[in-house]
């Protein structure tokens, strides 16, 4: 094993994302998922032994994570098994002793699954954030662990930075919450419910609750590691108190981040293979082919790859994405160049993430150009003729992807900051270029 750290390779700064010059014809390798790697790496750290994440993701929200539980007290371990995108983690729990700050980043899946575990540390943690995510909701959580009987000093803020006061254990029992802002606050309790004293009994008040496949996730991860859940009702759920199994954990490719190189495929009216690409999954992402099918393309699977083909163009669609919203952004790049306009819906809860992204995308189409609309729960993009310009980043992920996407065939597009991309992806330049030379994964 290796104390050292990983580093993946990353470009930063201005962007001129590059035009394709004919049609894309490649097969690429994805890294895996941030979402799996996040809440193994949480299971890990409460598990009865120790554990390994074989092909984790590594990135800035990852590293966060790890980070996050090493200051917890959790040991975890570097050791290369020869993976392109870096070392496996081998995780081994230990006693939770506080007396620390974390500092998530724009990380909200750390931010709201190392709150409640907190709650089991036996000191004060402070947690905070890059001042770019402050504004991230926060506020049901923190209602939530406070029922529970878990002692937390905003200063009256309901959001990020705060202090856990932690005593070592939390009692849990029933608890209401409204996770409407986000399905992280239900993931981050269910992932440390089980090392309450009496498991979990949550019940979601609210009208609306996004992401499912999400929760689902962490259910199954949870299951997987010997944790028994009970879903009596829609909004409501049981957690059995125990220890999570020790395992080997093999981490899927991210599907979302998927999304912009099967994209490309449409674009550029070509074709485009990701590897690995599970049979079943509940990842959001794995609901990309019947959505590329909706908006013209050939999608087909074959001994574990999926392969999505151009047709005979991109079609418009009417959808409602909120069990998947992260994938809205890459839609938005597709829609600027269908042949009908395109409205997304039920997605209202990400003006919320890393920016606006409804207000951050529709500001940089109508930059290149094109016109787009925003309506109370998501936006419509009417098809125009774009032209080059600065697609603005926004601190965002997704938005750095989507403008190299619309520059593969709006020549001059350049994205202000492309290093925004190591929150989930940071070898994406090195992908994209790879895709655009034909290159095999």
């Amino acid at each position: 094993m290796s104390a050292k750290r990983y580093s993946p390779p990353l470009v930063q700064g201005v962007y001129a994302a590059p035009t394709a010059e004919g049609a894309v014809r490649a097969t690429v390798t994805i890294p895996g998922s941030k979402s799996l790697t996040n809440r193994e790496l949480i299971i890990a750290a409460i598990a009865d032994g120790p554990g390994r994440l074989i092909s984790p993701l590594h990135s800035d929200d990852s590293r966060r994570m790890v980070d996050a539980l090493r200051a917890l007290g959790i040991g975890i371990e570097e050791e290369d098994a020869g993976g392109e995108f870096g070392p496996d983690l081998v995780v081994t729990p230990g006693k939770l002793h506080g007396g620390v700050t974390v500092d998530c980043g724009q990380a909200g899946t750390v931010m709201r699954f190392i709150a409640p575990l907190a709650g089991l540390a036996e000191k004060d943690v402070h947690l905070t954030a890059h001042e770019t995510a402050l504004h991230r909701p926060m506020g049901g959580l923190i209602s939530a662990l406070r029922d529970l009987g878990v002692d937390i000093d905003d200063e009256g803020t309901w959001a990020l930075p705060f202090t856990i006061r932690g005593h070592g254990r939390i009692r849990g029992g029933r608890v209401e919450i409204d996770a409407s802002a986000s399905s992280q606050f239900v993931s981050g309790l269910l992932l440390a419910a089980p090392r309450f004293d009496v498991g979990l009994h949550l019940v979601h008040t609210g009208e609306h609750l996004p992401s499912l496949p999400h929760i689902d996730m962490t259910i199954e991860a949870l299951s997987r590691r010997g944790i028994r859940i009970e879903r009596p009702a829609t909004g409501e759920w049981l957690v059995e108190a125990g220890v999570p199994r020790a395992k080997e954990i093999a981490i899927e490719p991210d599907l979302s981040n998927a999304a912009p190189f099967l994209a490309a495929a449409l674009v550029t009216g070509g074709s485009v293979s990701v590897t690995g690409w599970p049979v079943h999954s509940t990842q959001p992402g794995h609901l990309l082919p019947e959505i590329l099918q909706a908006m013209g393309a050939h999608v087909g699977r074959h001994s574990g790859t999926l392969t999505v083909r151009s047709g005979d163009g991109i079609h418009g669609v009417d959808i409602d994405l909120s069990a998947a919203s992260e994938l809205t952004p890459t839609l938005v790049g597709l829609a600027a160049f269908a042949d009908s306009p395109t409205t997304i819906r039920g997605i209202g809860h990400i003006r919320l993430h890393e920016t606006d992204r409804i207000a951050a995308l529709i500001e940089n189409v109508r930059a290149l150009g094109g016109e787009a609309e925003e309506l109370p729960d998501g936006l419509r993009i009417i098809p125009r003729e774009l032209h080059g310009g600065t697609w603005a980043a926004f601190h965002d992920h997704r938005m750095a992807t989507t403008g190299a996407l619309i520059g593969l065939r709006v020549p001059g597009v350049e994205v202000d900051d492309i290093g925004t991309t190591a929150k989930t992806l940071p070898e994406f330049t090195l992908l994209w270029e790879r895709m655009l030379r034909g290159d095999s994964a």
